[in-house]
């Protein structure tokens, strides 16, 4: 397999000029622009511009970690890789482009591997800004874009849009919430609107209260459509 400066086209030598956040979001974006499980290049923009307004709200100033790891979050995530290997190779190339100090990179590495849910078996996070871009992340799972994505992920592995004859799982396993038999629908009891009580900050928490609405109201329509109700 060869290496991430073979994907995005980029020389591994020590004269390449290492490129900061503008250059990176290039990169990603001619990366990940075409992914079609909703884990696309828009996602990563959309994150870091939830992160970037949920840090102002919070009155971070420094924020470059916090864009960095918004944009490389989903770059291990087996979803979107054959192997944690190569996730791990991805992620190492895209960072070794960025001007950080061991403590940075230590920290950037902390926030990317913490954020994910894993079927509510979710890390404890100590640091602000690690609170800040899994609410970022979590933010673009519920709402209107969270409901377009549950429905394009579902649609890019198989998985049906609704059976009712499938019970709710209330509490899974990772590897029952990686592998377990659901649907699409099944997927906004499982996780979707769980997300609005699971958030970090006082920001996360208002921003998500009318993104959590949205979905009680589509999943109210869906059901009367679905049972040939009025």
């Amino acid at each position: 397999m060869g290496s991430i400066f073979d994907t995005i086209g980029v020389k591994g030598d020590d004269d390449v000029v290492r490129p900061e956040i503008e250059e990176l979001k290039s990169i990603l974006k001619r990366v990940y622009k075409n992914e079609s499980t909703g884990h696309d290049w828009y996602h990563l923009e959309r994150v870091r511009k939830n992160a970037l307004l949920i840090a102002e709200k919070e009155q971070i100033s420094h924020t470059y970690i916090i864009e960095a790891a918004a944009l490389l979050h989903d770059v291990p995530d087996e979803k979107l890789t054959s192997s944690e290997e190569e996730g791990n190779q991805r992620l190492n190339g895209f960072i070794s482009l960025l001007s950080l100090e061991d403590d940075e990179k230590a920290e950037l590495l902390g926030i990317i591997h913490s954020i994910s849910y894993k079927g509510g078996h979710e890390k404890q996070l100590t640091s602000l800004n690690a609170k800040i871009v899994r609410d970022a992340d979590r933010l673009d799972a519920i709402g209107a874009i969270g409901i377009a994505r549950t429905f394009a992920y579902g649609g890019s592995i198989g998985q049906s849009l609704y059976d009712p004859e499938i019970g709710i799982r209330p509490h899974m396993t990772l590897g029952e919430y990686r592998k377990g038999k659901s649907t699409s629908i099944h997927h906004f009891y499982e996780k979707l609107l769980k997300l609005k009580n699971l958030m970090c900050t006082e920001t996360g928490k208002k921003l998500a209260e009318e993104r959590h609405m949205y979905m009680l109201e589509f999943l109210e329509q869906f059901n009367k459509e679905w049972n040939g109700q009025e």
